[in-house]
């Protein structure tokens, strides 16, 4: 393994811990019932890049609002049986694909079918607080986003354009 990919891969595996952290604390002092929510979001959004952390971000949250209304509106009308969970995440994956939010498709998909097995009394609540943890986790994620890079190493392979592959 390359030195640039080792120190690269630790920065933004500080990056991720700090964001998780930080994500974890906000949602305690907040009394938010789930921190792990925004925990898993500020890892899976973190990047170096804030353009492509607030891509991820907002493909993030569209698809927990996507996930969340599928899960809430079949649970409503439907025992939460595994076919009614494999139905709600059929239905929210493929509104992501069809709404160009496919980087969140398995997200609107888990997020679908954990809201069918087991928040069935009020989907809508937990529906809403999925929302404010996710967008906690990324807001966080996309803030340490702007602190530059502790150590700058490239690829070296990538500044030659005669080894760039095709």
């Amino acid at each position: 393994m390359k030195l640039h990919s080792i120190v690269n891969g630790l920065q933004l595996a500080l990056r991720a811990s700090v964001g998780a952290g930080v994500s974890i604390g906000l949602a305690q002092l907040f009394r938010l019932e789930y921190p792990i929510y925004a925990l898993v979001a500020a890892v899976l959004v973190t990047d170096f890049s804030p353009a492509q952390t607030s891509k991820l971000g907002v493909q993030r949250i569209g698809a927990t609002v996507v996930g969340a209304v599928c899960g809430a509106i079949i649970r409503l009308g439907l025992a939460p049986d595994p076919w009614t969970i494999g139905l709600s995440i059929l239905v929210a994956m493929s509104i992501c694909h069809v709404a160009r939010l496919a980087g969140g498709a398995k997200v609107a998909g888990y997020i679908a079918g954990i809201v069918v097995l087991s928040h069935g009394d009020q989907p809508w609540v937990y529906a809403f607080y999925r929302l404010i943890e996710t967008a906690l986790g990324i807001g966080v994620a996309w803030i340490i986003s702007f602190v530059p890079r502790l150590i700058r190493m490239e690829d070296p392979g990538m500044a030659d354009p005669e080894k760039k592959s095709p």
